[in-house]
Order: C-alpha cells, then sequence, then structure tokens
C-alpha cells in the first residue's frame, strides 16, 4: 500500500469466510449493504469473475433509481480476493467517473473471530486520492463494511 496514493480499512467480520464471500457475490445479500443506510440498493449485474461487470444503481425513496456503480471486476479469486475498478465501465470501456478512477482490491483471511476482510482503494495519483477522502471515502466504505458485516454476521448465526 502506497499511503500518497491509497486509502484502506480493516475489520474483523464475525462470520466465516464463505458467508462474507456469498454477501460479495450473491445479488440479493450485495443489495443489502453496498450503499449507506437509508439510500436503497439494485443490482444490476453482479458477474463475479475477471471481465465481469459490477453494475448497481441507488435510491434515496426506493422507487426511482439512479445509475451508480458501473465496474469491471478484474481479478476473482474465489473466497479469497476481489479486485474491481471503476475506471473501465461493464461495457469495457475507460471512464473518468466521480469523485475519482479508483481500483478496489477486496481480500479475506481466517481470523479466529471470524472473517479478517480488508480493503485497499488505488488511486492513480494524490489528487484523485485526495478527491476520494475528502469526498467522505472513510465513512462511505466504513458504514457499508459495518452493514456488510451485520449481513453476513445474520446469516451465520442461522
Amino acid at each position: 500500500m502506497n499511503p500518497d496514493l491509497d486509502l484502506a480499512l480493516e475489520r474483523v467480520i464475525h462470520a466465516p469466510r464463505a458467508v462474507v464471500w456469498s454477501a460479495w457475490t450473491v445479488p440479493s445479500r450485495f443489495e443489502k449493504w453496498w450503499v449507506p443506510a437509508p439510500t436503497v440498493c439494485r443490482v444490476d449485474r453482479l458477474d463475479v469473475r475477471p471481465g465481469g461487470a459490477l453494475v448497481t444503481r441507488l435510491s434515496e425513496d426506493g422507487v426511482e433509481f439512479v445509475p451508480h456503480v458501473d465496474a469491471t471486476f478484474l481479478v476473482v479469486d474465489e473466497l479469497e480476493r476481489i479486485v474491481f475498478t471503476n475506471a473501465i465501465d461493464s461495457a469495457w470501456r475507460p471512464v473518468n467517473p466521480l469523485p475519482a478512477p479508483m481500483t478496489a482490491e477486496i481480500t479475506l483471511s481466517d481470523h479466529p473471530g471470524g472473517t479478517k476482510y480488508r480493503v485497499i482503494v488505488r488511486h492513480g495519483d494524490p489528487a484523485a486520492r485526495a478527491r476520494h477522502e475528502e469526498a467522505g471515502f472513510s465513512a462511505g466504505w466504513g458504514a457499508v463494511t459495518k452493514q456488510l458485516a451485520a449481513v453476513a454476521e445474520s446469516q451465520a448465526a442461522q
């Protein structure tokens, strides 16, 4: 990780890796946590494979949905790692999304308390990192990671 270019967060999720993985790969589970509540997420495409699409929309009222993320998965190592970028959309066209083009790497590893969940979001330059940080990276990614943990921990308890 390069602190001049990257943002990161870590959390222990009290659920097995397979459950956390399914929260990332099953659309009905993914929509429960991908955007900070009370905003509602709708998954248009979740094709978790290299070259596959990640396309979501969001809604403030649960009725009218607007585009949110249009990204491409770059690396998928089952139960261990997901890497996607919003710098290439689901049609494989280069784009310049707001607040900044980024590549996100999500890693899952065993932890005595469940799953160690780590996110590194890489940016092309310090200005892009700063824009993403100022746009609320910590609050936004922190909130959705907390929601992911709640979904996974609830699923694991069943």
